[in-house]
Parts: C-alpha cells; structure tokens; sequence
C-alpha cells in the first residue's frame, strides 16, 4: 500500500515545515504539496529522491515500504 501521502505530511510536520516552506524548498506550488498530501496526485520519480534526501529517510520509507 502506497503510503506516501502520509508520510509526507507526518515528515514536513516533524521539521516544523509549513507547505509554503516546503514548496519552496522544491521549486513547486503549495497547491501541488496539498494534492501529494491529499493523495490527489503523485510526484516525479526525481522529487521522490529529492524529498528522500531532504528528510534523511528511504524512498522505501516514504512509499511505505518500510517502517524506518
């Protein structure tokens, strides 16, 4: 089960990240931020990476693959 819509706002909220923030930091709209979280849409393989790296955490785990 694809898990990242949740795992997406559980790790911007633990960074203390507004969407804005968020957003900015990856050059996208907060509206599309909304849609990932939403579940609404998924993002490009190269923000996944991106997301990944920002966060200090597996692709796994933000598609919830694993639990670490």
């Amino acid at each position: 089960m694809n898990r990242f819509n949740e795992r997406l706002k559980e790790l911007r909220c633990e960074k203390s990240l507004t969407r804005a923030e968020l957003a900015e930091k990856l050059n996208v709209s907060v509206r599309l931020i909304a849609y990932w979280e939403g579940g609404q849409r998924e993002c490009s393989f190269d923000t996944l990476i991106t997301l990944a790296d920002l966060f200090s955490v597996s692709v796994d785990y933000l598609l919830g693959r694993t639990d670490y």
